[in-house]
C-alpha cells in the first residue's frame, strides 16, 4: 500500500510507507485484541460473584436418600434482588429434571456430558430474549455422593457489557491520541535521518566547476559511505579523463603546428617575386606533402577519439576477424607495391572455426589497418633487401583464443621504447618515416575495448635487423576455464 504516491520514487516516501503502513494495519488488530481482553477482564469479577451466589444457595439445599429439600429465607432472597442494571434468576431441579424451585426457563446444561458434583461450571446462554451468564452446580446425595440435584443461577450481562466498553474506551482512546503523535515523530525522525544526504548534496552544489577533489567520507553515516565512495571514484575517473584530454589536445595542437607551418612557409615561397617554374613546382609538392600529413594526423586523432569514446558493449556483433584482416591486407597492397614491399596474409581462412568473436567490426578493422600501416611506414625496402610484411591469424577453437600477428623484417623496436610507442605522439628517435605517432595508441585502445592484450617482440630474435612482431591476443573470458 502506497500512502504517498509520486511521479518519481522518493527515498523519504518509501521509508515512510514501510514504517506507517504496518503501524496503520496494526490498529484494527489492536482493537480486536483489546476487545477480547476487555471481555475477559469484564467477565472475571462477575463470574466470581456468580459462583459465590451458587455456593451460597447450595448451603440451603439438603439431599438425603434422594429427597431434596430447599428453604430460602429472607436474607438469602436479598442476593436475588435485581439491581438497576441486571436481573438474577435461580433454578433447582432434581435428578430427573423436575423443577423444585425457581424459574423454569433457565437454560439447561449440556446433557451429553456426565454430571460432576461439587464443581461450578459457567456458560453463556439466552433467557427471555436477553444474553445471560449461567453458573451450574450438581449437588451430591449425602449417602453415596451421586448427583441428585442441579442448582443454577443466571444473570443478565448488562454490567459486563458496560464494563467491557469502558475498558475498551480507556485503552483505545489514548491510542488514537498517540497515533498522530507517533506519525509526527516518525516524520521528524526520517527528516533528521536523511539530513546527511542533504548535507552531501549541499557540499557538491557549493563546489566550483573545476574542483574534483574527493568528498570527505568520515563526516557521513556508514550507510552513505558507499555512495560517497562511488562519487569519489567517479570524480577520480573524471579528473583522469580531463587531464588526458588536456594532454591530448596539447599534443595534437603541437603535432598540427608542424604541417601547418610547412604549408604556410611553402605558400610564402611560392608567392615570392622572381620564383621560376621549378621552384613553384617544388613548393606545390611540399604543400601537397604537408597537407597529406595534416590530413593523416587529423584522421588518426578522430580514430583515437572514436576508440576512446566507444563503450565496450556498443555496436558489438559476431565478427569474422580473418575476413576483416584479409580485407585490410587487400586494401593496403597498392601502397605496399608502391614502396616495393612484399605484403601477404597467412593463417586461418575466413569462416574457419574459432575466427569469429564478439566485437565492433569498424574498430577491429581500424586496429588491423593501423598495424599494417605502421609496418609499411617503418619497414625499409631495397633491391638488395626487400621489405616483407606478413599479417597472420591463428585460431584455437578449443581454447577460445584468437591471435592476430603483424610482423616485418624492418629495424625493429628497442626494448626501452616498446612501452613508449603506445603513448600518443611518441616517435622513435632517428626514424624519418612519415607518421603521426597515433597508430599504436589507437591499436591499444581498441584492444582494451575488446579485452584483448597487445604484445610487441622481435620477429627474428638474434638476426639483424630483428624486425618487429605485434601480437593481439583475443580470449573469450566467459568460455575460458
Amino acid at each position: 500500500m502506497k500512502l504517498f504516491q509520486r511521479a518519481q520514487r522518493s527515498l523519504f516516501g518509501e521509508i515512510l510507507d514501510w514504517m506507517l503502513t504496518p503501524l496503520l494495519l496494526l490498529v484494527p488488530v489492536s482493537i480486536g485484541v483489546t476487545w477480547l481482553v476487555a471481555q475477559g477482564i469484564a467477565n472475571a469479577p462477575f463470574d466470581r460473584a456468580l459462583e459465590y451466589n451458587v455456593h451460597t444457595l447450595a448451603r440451603l439445599v439438603t439431599v438425603q436418600q434422594g429427597q431434596t429439600q430447599f428453604v430460602l429465607p429472607q436474607p438469602a432472597r436479598e442476593i436475588l434482588r435485581a439491581d438497576g442494571a441486571d436481573r438474577v434468576y435461580y433454578q433447582l431441579l432434581d435428578s430427573h429434571g423436575k423443577l423444585l424451585s425457581g424459574e423454569s426457563d433457565v437454560p439447561h446444561p449440556n446433557t451429553d456430558e456426565p454430571p460432576v458434583t461439587g464443581v461450578v461450571t459457567l456458560r453463556n446462554g439466552e433467557m427471555r430474549g436477553k444474553p445471560v451468564r449461567v453458573a451450574s452446580l450438581w449437588l451430591a446425595d449425602g449417602d453415596d455422593d451421586s448427583a441428585s440435584a442441579l442448582l443454577q443461577v443466571a444473570e443478565t450481562r448488562e454490567k459486563q457489557s458496560v464494563l467491557a466498553t469502558e475498558i475498551i474506551k480507556g485503552v483505545l482512546l489514548p491510542q488514537f491520541a498517540i497515533l498522530p503523535l507517533a506519525v509526527l515523530l516518525i516524520w521528524l525522525a526520517l527528516v533528521r535521518g536523511i539530513k546527511p544526504l542533504s548535507v552531501v548534496e549541499a557540499r557538491i552544489r557549493e563546489r566550483r566547476p573545476g574542483d574534483l577533489s574527493p568528498l570527505d567520507e568520515s563526516s557521513v553515516p556508514l550507510e552513505v559511505v558507499p555512495l560517497v565512495s562511488s562519487v569519489n571514484e567517479l570524480l577520480d575517473k573524471l579528473n583522469d579523463s580531463i587531464h588526458t584530454q588536456k594532454r591530448f589536445l596539447a599534443d595534437a595542437a603541437h603535432q598540427l603546428k608542424t604541417p601547418l607551418a610547412g604549408l604556410r612557409m611553402q605558400a610564402d615561397l611560392a608567392q615570392r617575386e622572381g620564383a621560376n617554374a621549378d621552384e613553384l613546382k617544388q613548393s606545390l609538392k611540399q604543400i601537397g606533402r604537408a597537407s597529406v600529413r595534416a590530413t593523416h594526423t587529423v584522421n588518426q586523432l578522430l580514430s583515437l577519439a572514436r576508440a576512446e569514446s566507444t563503450g565496450a558493449g556498443t555496436g558489438r556483433q559476431p565478427c569474422d576477424l580473418a575476413r576483416l584482416t584479409i580485407e585490410v591486407v587487400r586494401e593496403a597492397v597498392p601502397r605496399a607495391i608502391e614502396k616495393r614491399i612484399d605484403l601477404g596474409y597467412d593463417g586461418a581462412e575466413a569462416g574457419a572455426p574459432g575466427v569469429v568473436l564478439e566485437g565492433n567490426p569498424t574498430l577491429l578493422k581500424e586496429l588491423v589497418r593501423n598495424l599494417v600501416d605502421n609496418a609499411i611506414n617503418y619497414t625499409p625496402s631495397t633491391p638488395e633487401r626487400p621489405g616483407v610484411i606478413t599479417a597472420r591469424l591463428l585460431a584455437d577453437p578449443f581454447g577460445h583464443v584468437v591471435l592476430l600477428q603483424v610482423e616485418d623484417n624492418g629495424p625493429g623496436i628497442a626494448e626501452s621504447d616498446r612501452e613508449l610507442v603506445f603513448e600518443p605522439f611518441y616517435r622513435v628517435l632517428g626514424n624519418e618515416a612519415d607518421g603521426s605517432g597515433l597508430g599504436l595508441p589507437i591499436v591499444r585502445e581498441i584492444a582494451n575495448q575488446h579485452h584483448a592484450q597487445v604484445k610487441l617482440e622481435d620477429a627474428h630474435p638474434g638476426r639483424q635487423p630483428p624486425g618487429a612482431r605485434f601480437t593481439v591476443r583475443f580470449a573469450d573470458e566467459e568460455a575460458a576455464p
